[in-house]
């Protein structure tokens, strides 16, 4: 198997599942948005987005797909079955609609808009994903304040789906030091490997610096 990625959140999240696997696949940058490239990648996802997952006569697209798939090659309880899935099926659920939502409506401003020059910040919008930022953040401080990790009592990728926008915070500077259960959760994943650095050793071009326009 072959994982076409890049360094942007979601191919990020699933290179870093991925690694966290130990996976046996290839791994392969890919810009299917790059010009002349889109009929390259279109048989493999008609939404041209990344990551990718491609086997022998197949292919599937969708970080959360790709790490129900790596986890059953893998025989790994990352991705949770019997009684746990609902668990974590609900905080994935329920992480994408609030928490990685709000941390995206903050980053798509400070971060890709002005990574790949899509206009100023629009700060109404930079508020109002604060806003539901600390809507969602109230929600999770307790829960974490009680364990370490989300579903039972080691990480699951509902961890890693929760904070996948959180490696970007150094441009989109969401408050998690308003949240201490938060923060401390988040250091643990900081201390893994995988999730620190995912692409270390992968051929990896850098995202483009973050430039304000005016």
């Amino acid at each position: 198997m072959k994982l076409l990625f890049s360094r942007n959140p979601n191919p990020r999240l699933a290179v870093a599942t991925a690694r966290y696997l130990k996976a046996e696949i290839a791994f392969e940058f890919a810009s299917p948005m790059a010009p002349g490239q889109a009929e390259r990648y279109r048989a493999l996802n008609p939404n041209l987005t990344l990551p990718i997952l491609v086997g022998a006569g197949w292919s599937l697209w969708e970080a959360d797909a790709i790490a129900c798939r790596l986890s059953r090659t893998t025989r790994s309880d990352f991705w949770r079955n019997g009684d746990d899935e609902p668990d974590m099926i609900r905080w994935i659920s329920w992480g994408k609609e609030r928490f990685a939502f709000a941390c995206d409506m903050v980053h798509f401003e400070r971060g890709t808009k002005q990574r790949y020059g899509l206009g100023p910040i629009d700060q109404a919008l930079v508020e109002e994903g604060l806003k539901q930022f600390h809507r969602a953040a109230a929600v999770l401080e307790p829960e974490l304040s009680a364990r370490d990790w989300l579903v039972g009592n080691s990480i699951s990728y509902a961890d890693f789906r929760m904070a996948t926008f959180l490696p970007f915070n150094d441009v989109a500077g969401l408050p998690l030091d308003d949240y201490p259960s938060i923060r401390r959760w988040y250091g643990r994943l900081e201390a893994i490997d995988a999730w620190r650095d995912p692409f270390q050793g992968l051929d990896a071009p850098p995202l483009p610096p973050v430039k304000i326009e005016a």
